[in-house]
């Protein structure tokens, strides 16, 4: 097995960008949605109520600044998009606390279950695509380790899918057939909820381990 693809969000809730290596740390992938989308009160607005968020892209320039759609994350001009696709009070704040992530830091999807599923895995938004699975052996990897590269990481649980499967990732249009099907097929789990064990660089093409749950 091997790391096929790498993804980081540096917006919560908005397209990511896929990357060729990245520091992996206790906290995840660095860089990953350290900016969110806030409304009235402070509450977090994500594309499960605001899909049109997805239509915007996050990444990190070189120096680490956040951008989106090429601009800083605080432009206005991008205050503006942000206003448009989730409401006149939605505004983005910056935020790097572990609440930010919905779960656990790091989501690992694999090719066998993807394929399985046979529509566009960026609708299950994960950080890490391992490469070489057999069909759904991801299913029996929680409570087991993965050595990922120079970093290690534990499998806590599959995840339970949402909504936000049902938005295509490119043009935002709802089909709820995926979810049925996640839901009648894949008893609504897809991907897995990982923590961070020990941290490393991680590259796509790195080899990846199935570790038993106490090993280093």
């Amino acid at each position: 097995m091997w790391i096929q693809e790498l993804w980081r969000y540096p917006v919560k809730s908005m397209a990511g960008e896929r990357i060729e290596s990245v520091a992996l740390t206790e906290g995840g992938i660095a860089g990953d949605r350290t900016v969110l989308v806030a409304g009235p009160g402070g509450r977090i607005i994500t594309s499960r109520t605001h899909p049109r968020l997805l239509g915007l892209h996050g990444s990190l320039a070189s120096d680490g600044a956040v951008l989106v759609d090429r601009k800083p994350w605080d432009d206005p001009e991008i205050a503006a998009a942000v206003r448009a696709a989730a409401g006149p009070q939605a505004r983005l704040v910056r935020y790097d606390g572990p609440e930010r992530f919905d779960i656990l830091p790091l989501l690992i999807g694999t090719d066998g279950a993807f394929e399985q599923l046979g529509v566009d895995h960026r609708r299950l938004r994960p950080n890490i695509v391992i490469g070489g699975v057999d069909g759904l052996a991801e299913r029996g990897w929680p409570g087991r380790r993965l050595r990922l590269g120079a970093a290690i990481a534990s499998v806590a649980k599959l995840r339970g899918r949402c909504v936000m499967t049902t938005y295509d990732p490119d043009t935002q249009v709802q089909d709820l057939s995926v979810l049925r099907r996640i839901a009648s097929e894949f008893e609504g789990q897809m991907a897995l909820d990982c923590a961070v064990v020990s941290g490393g660089r991680i590259a796509v093409g790195d080899p990846v381990e199935l570790l038993e749950a106490a090993d280093a």
